[in-house]
């Protein structure tokens, strides 16, 4: 199986190093999060948010509550992902662009609504579950979108959350799902780790 996309896909490596003199952008980095938005979530509630950590200040509040990673402040620009917790009531607001284009019909989308609400309400453990599953998608999306433009990047789960929540003055609903640091990889950095075997990972049922 082999096509340019998949070829893409199957080279990404994650990266530590960054060139600290290159910059990416504003119009990359939307580019960036419009693809990234583009991901799936559930009964396409798009719960996330994008943070683009890009001035030498928020940079430095942001690595010294996340472990003191350097490659925050190497990188041109480090995402705070954030999930947003479930809630059936946005609904309405997000699905009508698609009643009104002919895409879904009125009476599924008020279907999805009933659903979200008896999947999610008065469920927190649900609606966070669901905020760090939608974030770790646009996250993903991200990543194979910066490497398909020739940028590296790190996912980082080494962080203060509540520190995160803090500094960057995050909604009561939102959830800093990981950090995500995009730019131009040194040579130095390491070649993609190997991969566990199919026969550790796969079984058919």
């Amino acid at each position: 199986m082999s096509n340019a996309i998949i070829e893409s896909l199957v080279s990404r490596r994650t990266i530590s190093l960054y060139d600290s003199a290159f910059t990416v952008s504003d119009d990359q980095i939307r580019e960036l999060v419009k693809v990234a938005t583009t991901a799936p979530t559930s009964f396409n509630m798009q719960n996330w948010r994008f943070i683009a950590v890009r001035t030498p200040e928020a940079k430095a509040r942001l690595r010294a509550v996340a472990w003191d990673q350097a490659k925050i402040t190497d990188a041109a620009v480090t995402f705070i992902i954030c999930g947003q917790l479930a809630d059936h009531r946005v609904l309405p607001g997000r699905l009508a662009p698609a009643v009104e284009a002919g895409i879904m019909p009125a009476k599924v989308a008020i279907g999805f609504e009933d659903a979200a609400r008896g999947l999610y309400f008065e469920q927190p453990q649900l609606q966070r579950d669901e905020a760090v599953r939608t974030g770790a998608i646009g996250a993903t999306a991200l990543i194979y979108a910066a490497h398909a433009l020739g940028l590296g990047s790190s996912p980082m789960i080494g962080f203060d959350a509540d520190a995160v929540v803090r500094e960057f003055a995050l909604a009561q609903d939102e959830v800093p799902v990981m950090l995500l640091s995009v730019g131009s990889a040194l040579p130095e950095n390491w070649p993609q780790k190997p991969r566990r075997s199919l026969a550790e990972v796969l079984d058919f049922a």
